[in-house]
C-alpha cells in the first residue's frame, strides 16, 4: 500500500529541488524529516511540507503505522515557466524564466 502528496507549481527550479530529494529517498519518515529539517535550502522547506502530507495522507486514509513508513519515490518534474522581461539599453530587453516545479512524495509501508 502506498500513498502520496503532490505539490504543484513551486517557484523553485525542479534543478534545486531534485538534489535535496536525493538526500530523503529510501530514508525512513522521521529521518528525513530530520534532515529535511536541517537542509539549508530553500526546497527543504517545500519539500517537508509535502511529506508531512504524504504522511498524514497515509494515516488517515489507509490506515497506515507512521514508524514503518518510509519515502519509496521523490521525484521533482518541470512545471510552467514564467517569463519576464528584463529592461536593458537603448531600448532592448532579455527575457528571464522563472522555473517552477511540481514535488511528488510517494511513502510505503515497510514489510
Amino acid at each position: 500500500m502506498e500513498a502520496r502528496a503532490i505539490a504543484k507549481h513551486i517557484r523553485i527550479s525542479p534543478r534545486k529541488v531534485r538534489i535535496v530529494l536525493d538526500t530523503i529517498r529510501g530514508k525512513n519518515v522521521d529521518e528525513a524529516l530530520a534532515i529535511l529539517k536541517f537542509t539549508p535550502n530553500r526546497s527543504a522547506v517545500a519539500i517537508s511540507k509535502v511529506l508531512k502530507s504524504a504522511v498524514a495522507n497515509a494515516e488517515n486514509n489507509h490506515n497506515m503505522n507512521r514508524d514503518s513508513l518510509y519515502v519509496s519515490k521523490a521525484v521533482a518534474d518541470q512545471g510552467p515557466t514564467l517569463k519576464r522581461l528584463l529592461p536593458r539599453a537603448m531600448g532592448r530587453s532579455n527575457i528571464i524564466k522563472k522555473k517552477t516545479s511540481h514535488i511528488t512524495i510517494v511513502v510505503k509501508e515497510k514489510e
